[in-house]
């Protein structure tokens, strides 16, 4: 029989197929009532499981499975994995950074511009029977302008390049360590950044650390003219704060890929629908047969090595 592996995320066929290829067994929680059901239903068998950072798994959940040597995180994010309790039990932990990230920079461009060029308001517009000589809004370019980017990693990098290469644009970022060599202007204050910039993207990791990083602070900085796209994590954003401006036009629009609540459907999600200044897509900005082919492969490399006693490719460090 083979190694225990149980999938707190839904899988696709091929990812199974891989996985049960390469020599395990298999157990989804989507096939029970519950995921607490499928994880007491693993305590015997069940070690390593699959999550995202978002799910994560807690120490609770750890406890009972009594066997689990690793959890491996489907994407970069580790955030609600806990760290502490994996360290306690020496519990690998790891996850796949820049699997998606070319596919998460492509769509940051494109809400960018699809917010900031009006698209949905001009599509809406030419269904109901209008077309260029009615058509009166004026919206801005994005060639030759500011970017600003919340976090500098995989995601942010690829977005930078895409920016200035593609659009011309000067790129500064805020990071919470400068990135060594890094030809873009670093700001140290997020409220300085956002001031300075035309545009701000949102690229960080979740968690403690970053939650309602852009406030009403950071938003009154960026401006009335200007436009947020987050493609990191809902939390990052006061989202409140963030309506409020929309509504007082206090920014002129926001693209968002993340919101507060997820990953069930997000509380303030009505309220932002009603709003003509904000494009929304239901965190797939990372969704790509490439992205899931790449992720896929560094899943099976991390519990390859793992189970052959071999260095991790892509670990988590536990030493926070």
């Amino acid at each position: 029989m083979g190694i225990g592996v149980l999938a707190l995320v839904r899988l696709t066929p091929d990812r199974l197929a891989q996985l049960t290829a390469a020599g395990y067994a298999v157990g989804e929680a989507a096939q029970y009532a519950s995921r607490m059901e499928s994880i007491r239903d693993g305590a015997d068998t069940v070690r390593a499981v699959l999550t995202n950072g978002r799910g994560g798994l807690s120490g609770a959940e750890m406890a009972l499975l009594p066997k689990l040597e690793i959890v491996c995180t489907t994407g970069a994010g580790h955030e609600a994995v806990d760290l502490a309790a994996a360290r306690a039990r020496g519990i690998a932990v790891s996850h796949c950074p820049g699997t998606n990230a070319p596919a998460v920079a492509d769509s940051a461009m494109m809400l960018l511009l699809a917010t900031a060029r009006h698209l949905l308001p001009a599509e809406r517009f030419v269904r109901a029977g209008g077309w260029q000589d009615q058509w009166r809004v004026d919206t801005p370019t994005v060639c030759g302008k500011r970017l600003g980017i919340l976090g500098l990693g995989n995601i942010g990098t690829r977005i930078a390049l895409r920016a200035a290469r593609g659009f011309d644009m000067a790129v500064g970022y805020h990071n919470r360590n400068a990135v060594a060599a890094s030809p873009y202007r670093q700001f140290d204050r997020l409220t300085e950044l956002a001031a300075w910039a035309d545009f701000l993207i949102v690229a960080a990791p979740g968690g403690a650390g970053t939650r309602h990083l852009v406030d009403a602070e950071v938003l009154a900085a960026l401006g009335p003219k200007g436009y947020l796209v987050n493609v990191g994590r809902g939390t990052i954003v006061d989202t409140p704060a963030l309506i409020d401006a929309l509504r007082s036009k206090r920014i002129a629009g926001a693209g968002l890929d993340v919101l507060e609540g997820e990953p069930a459907t997000p509380t303030h999600l009505p309220e932002l629908l009603q709003l003509d200044n904000v494009v929304i897509t239901p965190h797939c900005a990372g969704r790509a047969p490439e992205s899931r082919a790449a992720a896929t492969a560094l899943l099976l490399d991390n519990l390859n090595a793992h189970f052959s006693g071999k260095p991790l490719p892509s670990p988590v460090s536990l030493d926070r």
